[in-house]
This record gives C-alpha cells, structure tokens and sequence, in this order.
C-alpha cells in the first residue's frame, strides 16, 4: 500500500466529491416516502403472516 500526501490526498478526494452527484430536494422528499410506504406495507404484512403463524401453533398444539 503507497503512502500517500495528507494534501494531495484532500485533493483527490475534493475532486471525487465533485463528481458526485447529489439528488434534489424533490427525489429526496420522493424516496424518504416511498420508503415509509413500502414499510408501512410490509409491516402489515408480517403482521398477517405471524397471526397466521400463530394460529397454526395453537391449533396444533391445542390451546
């Protein structure tokens, strides 16, 4: 592994930065609510499955 500068090591990582590129207000607003829903669907989901699940364990063990 080379060693490299502290200053030229800032220097690369300033331009790698800049070519990043950053989403917009809007696609982050966008993503952070698709996120919720996509949760809030899937809770439910698991939800189902474990009643389902737990049913299945107390009707076969009987209680």
């Amino acid at each position: 592994m080379t060693k490299t500068a502290p200053l030229k090591f800032l220097k690369e990582v300033r331009q790698e930065v800049s070519k990043v590129t950053w989403p917009t207000r809007k696609e982050t607003i966008l993503t952070t609510a698709m996120v919720f829903v996509m949760v809030f669907i899937l809770s439910l989901f698991f939800l189902g499955v474990d009643q389902v699940l737990s049913f299945g364990v107390r009707w076969i063990l009987g209680l």
